[in-house]
C-alpha cells in the first residue's frame, strides 16, 4: 500500500476542492438561462375631457297625484272615460244623479223670484211715500216705514240668491271634472252605486300626472358640497336610462335638493324633473340616474384594468423605452366608464399593462402584443402591398 504524506496530501486536496469549485462556477455561469420576455398589451396614458358625473339608482314619481272625491250624494249614474285612460284637466270623469239638485235650485230659484218682486213692489211703495211726504200729506213715520220694508225686503233677496248660488254649486259637484292632466287609475265604483259626499274614506279615481314626472335618487352625503357649487351658477343636467341596455336616456333638470341628510344611510334626497314626452318612464319605476356637474378638460386617464392593488395601495406596471417594467404607485381620484382618472403618478403618453401582469416579475422585458385590429389592419396592408407593385410595374 502506497502512503503519502500528510502534508501533501492536504495541499494536493486543496488543490482540488478549488479546481471543482471553480469548474462548478463556470458551468453555472454558462448555462444561468435569460429571463423570459413576457408578453403583454398595453395602453397610452391620455389626457382628454372627462365629464365628472354623479350615477345612482332612482324610482319615477309622479309630478303630481290626485284622489278624486265626490262632494255631492246620490247615485252614481254615468262614467265618461276608461279606466288606465289619459284625460286633460277639466275633462268630465263621472255625472252623480242631479235630479234632487235640480229641483233644490228650481225651489231656491222661485223664492227669490218671489221676494224679488216683493221687493220692487216695496220699492215702488217708497218713492210714492216720498213724494207725499214733502207735500205733507202723510207723516214721516209712514215714510220710514215703508222705506224700512223695502230694505228688509232686500236683505231677503240677497239671501234668496246666495242661496240660489249655493244650489248651482251643489249641482256643479254632480258633474266631477278631471282636477289636472294625468293618467287614470282603477275605477273604484261601477255605475249605479251609491255615493256619499265627502267620504274621506273612498274615492273614485286616482290621476297621476305624467308630463312633466320626477325622478328622485339618492347621493352620498360627501357629493353635496360639489352639488351646490355648481347648482349656484347653473341648471345641473339628469339624464335616465329606464334600463342597461337603453341608448337614448330621458334628459332632465335637478330641481330639488332636500333640506336634510337621511342619518342611518349618510345619503341625501334629490329631484329632477324630466318631460316625459313619449310616456316611457312610469311612477315606481327603477332607473338609473347619471347628475352631470362639470367637464374635466385636461384629465389624466388610462384603462381600469392597469390598476393593481397591493399592502401599500395602487400601483400599474409601467413599460420604459427598453421594454422593461418598473413599478409605479399612482393615485386614482375617480372612474369615467373603463376609464380612471389619474390623480398622481402616470403623465401622457406613458405606456402600462393592462393585461398580463401576473407574469411579471422586476425588471421583466416584455413584448407588446397587438389588438386584434391593428392585426388586422397590417394583416390588409401586407396583402394590398403586392398588388401595388404589381400595379406600379404594369
Amino acid at each position: 500500500m502506497l502512503t503519502v504524506p500528510g502534508k501533501f496530501s492536504r495541499a494536493s486536496l486543496s488543490a482540488l476542492i478549488f479546481l471543482a469549485l471553480s469548474l462548478l462556477a463556470c458551468t453555472q455561469q454558462k448555462g444561468a438561462p435569460p429571463k423570459p420576455v413576457v408578453p403583454v398589451t398595453a395602453a397610452t396614458v391620455e389626457k382628454k375631457a372627462v365629464p365628472y358625473e354623479i350615477r345612482a339608482i332612482g324610482n319615477i314619481v309622479e309630478y303630481a297625484s290626485v284622489n278624486v272625491r265626490s262632494q255631492a250624494g246620490g247615485y252614481l249614474s254615468k262614467i265618461h272615460f276608461q279606466k288606465g285612460q289619459f284625460v286633460k284637466k277639466d275633462a268630465i270623469l263621472f255625472t252623480i244623479d242631479p235630479r234632487s239638485y235640480k229641483a233644490s235650485l228650481m225651489q231656491t230659484e222661485g223664492a227669490l223670484a218671489k221676494d224679488q218682486a216683493q221687493l220692487d213692489n216695496a220699492r215702488a211703495d217708497e218713492h210714492r211715500y216720498a213724494e207725499l211726504v214733502k207735500k205733507g200729506y202723510i207723516s214721516k213715520q209712514q215714510y220710514e216705514q215703508s222705506q224700512a220694508a223695502a230694505n228688509a225686503l232686500e236683505a231677503v233677496v240677497k239671501a234668496d240668491q246666495a242661496a240660489v248660488e249655493y244650489a248651482k254649486v251643489q249641482l256643479s259637484f254632480c258633474y266631477i271634472h278631471a282636477p289636472i292632466s294625468g293618467r287614470l287609475g282603477d275605477i273604484l265604483l261601477d255605475e249605479g252605486n251609491l255615493v256619499k259626499a265627502a267620504d274621506d274614506n273612498k274615492f273614485l279615481v286616482t290621476i297621476r300626472q305624467m308630463q312633466p314626472i320626477y325622478v328622485s335618487f339618492s347621493v352620498p352625503e360627501k357629493t353635496l358640497g360639489e352639488i351646490k357649487k355648481y347648482m349656484a351658477s347653473k341648471q345641473l343636467s339628469i339624464d335616465v336610462y329606464a334600463d342597461k341596455g337603453d341608448t337614448k336616456p330621458e334628459k332632465g333638470m335637478l330641481s330639488f335638493v332636500d333640506n336634510t341628510v337621511d342619518p342611518t344611510t349618510g345619503t341625501i334626497r334629490l329631484k329632477g324633473t324630466l318631460k316625459n314626452e313619449a310616456d316611457r318612464l312610469w311612477p315606481g319605476q327603477f332607473v338609473n340616474v347619471v347628475l352631470s356637474l362639470y367637464t374635466q378638460s385636461d384629465a389624466v386617464t388610462m384603462p381600469s384594468q392597469a390598476i393593481q392593488s397591493g399592502q401599500h395601495g395602487q400601483y400599474v406596471y409601467v413599460i420604459k423605452d427598453d421594454l422593461t417594467t418598473e413599478i409605479r404607485p399612482v393615485v386614482v381620484s375617480r372612474t369615467y366608464g373603463n376609464d380612471s382618472i389619474i390623480e398622481k403618478g402616470l403623465k401622457p403618453g406613458e405606456k402600462v399593462v393592462t393585461d398580463g401582469q401576473l407574469r411579471i416579475v422586476p425588471d421583466a422585458k416584455v413584448q407588446i402584443k397587438e389588438s386584434a385590429d391593428t392585426t388586422t389592419q397590417q394583416s390588409t396592408e401586407s396583402t394590398t402591398e403586392p398588388s401595388k407593385k404589381e400595379t406600379a410595374k404594369d
